[in-house]
């Protein structure tokens, strides 16, 4: 039977993977620029976790100017490089096909894996098999998109783009987690986000209020769902898993984000397109495999979901 840590952690995770599936249809839907609404989510994720910070959280955060907090900028650095390039594909090109193509995260991660870790935590054979055949789907399916328009081609680059800063957002998480507790670690890396993609925006012209009703109410959703239960639950638990098991997870969001956004904006993936996702989705299958292998080879305690790539 599952210990009690191992039970909330399941059902952090469950819990997140059921948040972000929401985000990108919401993206979709709000009518405001992308790089305001990821700066939105960020601050107001960020204000929203301050009163812990400032108060029971207090002595912890006195820390952050040590390793731990390198770590929680260097994440804070790469989420908004992930949230400046992904939520600006998912408007310019369709939902399913940026969320397909972000959820190539676990490859990278693997990648990184093998160059942050050193040799012995890099892919197996199996999991290198995997890494092609999403590669491979990667290209059949944006390989759809140059025959559709330029802007589509644009909006699977970004969302690509998005994929690697996902995965190194991941992995200096996971470090700062090691000693960090969720709260503290998310609102520094939340706000170092939120104050990169404030420059950002005033450095772009962006506009970040004037929005009507619905797109307010778009972006509150975001902050609840995709912001704080989402992206804070997946950080919760990885004190207890790996940065590579949490980017594989992810992956779910893409039959989720693509139901939701056919149910509500009336999206239908295009046809040409969906073999090469169906490529991919199995080539980030098989590095799953490939990493749980590795990972029983190795005698270890059986993982809470699929690790060791």
């Amino acid at each position: 039977m599952r210990s009690t840590p191992a039970l909330l952690t399941t059902a952090a995770l469950t819990v997140a993977v059921l948040a972000v599936s929401s985000s990108a249809p919401l993206i979709a839907f709000a009518a405001a620029p992308a790089l305001a609404i990821a700066f939105w989510r960020n601050t107001l994720a960020f204000v929203a976790l301050t009163p812990i910070s400032a108060g029971p959280r207090r002595a912890e955060v006195r820390t952050l100017r040590g390793t731990d907090g390198m770590y929680c900028v260097l994440a804070g650095l790469a989420l908004a490089l992930h949230f400046a390039t992904w939520m600006p594909a998912v408007q310019l090109g369709t939902v399913a096909t940026a969320t397909a193509l972000v959820a190539t995260q676990p490859v990278w991660q693997g990648l990184l894996a093998l160059i942050m870790d050193g040799r012995g935590a890099g892919p197996s054979r199996l999991a290198w098999v995997g890494i092609v055949l999403a590669v491979a789907g990667v290209a059949w399916a944006t390989g759809v998109d140059v025959g559709v328009s330029a802007q589509a081609v644009v909006a699977d680059i970004l969302a690509l783009v998005g994929a690697m800063a996902a995965a190194l957002y991941t992995a200096f998480g996971q470090r700062a987690r090691a000693r960090l507790s969720t709260t503290t670690y998310t609102w520094a890396c939340y706000g170092t986000c939120a104050v990169l993609l404030l420059a950002v925006c005033l450095i772009g012209g962006v506009s970040l209020t004037g929005y009507n009703g619905r797109t307010w109410a778009s972006i509150l959703a975001i902050v609840v769902g995709a912001q704080l239960l989402g992206h804070s639950m997946f950080n919760y638990a990885l004190e207890r898993v790996s940065a590579t098991t949490v980017s594989v997870l992810i992956l779910l969001e893409v039959p989720g984000a693509a139901l939701l956004a056919w149910a509500w904006l009336g999206q239908t993936p295009r046809a040409e397109s969906l073999p090469g996702l169906a490529v991919l989705v199995a080539g980030v299958a098989v590095v799953i495999l490939g990493g749980s292998r590795t990972r029983r080879r190795a005698g270890g305690p059986a993982p809470l979901t699929p690790d060791g790539v």
